[in-house]
């Protein structure tokens, strides 16, 4: 299998790379980002025949094209994801999330891809915020592309979830970052509640939605959630309550009745347990 994934220099894309790399029949894995910094330590640190990198951009389909030829599966994970961000850049977002997606689905065709799986958000279902409206948008591109993809057109899925726990911006490294000067962390509302995966499960997901997607799926997982309040508690930070925006929603949502504050709760313990902390016992 010949595979692309953009934004393959993120998070995701580093993991999603290292497993196709280790455990699978790969003969190409081609990393497509804007990041030349980070794809130049992943070219020294993996040192693979295998691996191939485009610098691009979802907003250029030519290089999209060009770097899709060949290719047999493509991940699109590139995006831009910062909620606050999105609400303040409004057209820049369009360009990359949903303009970016277009182009993904029509260099994909052009290039003769055959399988297709883009990495969606809890922030699309019943969006309230620009972001999540964007990969709404992004969303529905994907999966009506199949209606129009012909006899030999690719096959597009999507992949649905959350914030990836320790992922770039997420909730857990801001606040680690923010403790080693302060003993107060910024919590809009410490009763908002989160869904928890981990990378290795969001990769867990994408390879088994590529394995087992005929066209049209949404694939969603059941997932944990943690309270804010009790992640403070866990972290053994002080809270700073600033007010939720209207672009924020109090609990997330995966679809009709897979949301955030019905799913099994995770306890303070149980989340010290994942971080790593442990805290003294009194005689």
């Amino acid at each position: 299998m010949k595979i692309l994934v953009t934004g393959g220099s993120g998070s995701f894309g580093q993991s999603f790379v290292r497993r196709m790399l280790h455990n699978w029949d790969c003969t190409r894995v081609v990393v497509f980002s804007r990041g030349e910094h980070t794809q130049a330590a992943m070219a020294q640190e993996l040192n693979d025949p295998k691996l191939r990198f485009f610098i691009g951009d979802v907003r250029d389909r030519d290089r999209l094209r060009r770097a899709m030829q060949g290719i047999d599966t493509v991940v699109h994970a590139a995006a831009l994801k910062r909620i606050e961000v999105a609400e303040y850049n409004p057209l820049e977002v369009k360009k990359t999330n949903i303009d970016g997606s277009e182009n993904v689905i029509e260099a994909a065709t052009d290039a003769g891809v055959r399988t297709v799986v883009a990495l969606s958000t809890d922030k699309a279902y019943q969006p309230v915020n620009f972001y999540g409206a964007s990969k709404f948008l992004a969303e529905g591109l994907f999966l009506k592309a199949n209606n129009t993809r012909g006899t030999f057109g690719p096959r597009f899925a999507v992949c649905r979830y959350g914030n990836v726990w320790g992922s770039n911006g997420s909730v857990v490294p801001k606040w680690q970052e923010i403790l080693k000067t302060s003993d107060t962390v910024p919590v809009t509302d410490p009763d908002c509640t989160r869904f928890y995966m981990t990378l290795d499960e969001a990769v867990d997901l994408v390879v088994r939605a590529i394995k087992d997607m005929k066209g049209g799926e949404t694939f969603i997982p059941t997932l944990p959630a943690y309270r804010l309040g009790d992640l403070a508690e866990a972290m053994g930070a002080k809270i700073k309550v600033l007010g939720l925006p209207d672009w924020e929603k109090r609990h997330e949502s995966m679809g009709p009745g897979n949301s955030s504050d019905k799913a099994r709760r995770m306890s303070v313990e149980e989340l010290r347990g994942i971080l790593g902390i442990t805290v003294a016992k009194a005689a």
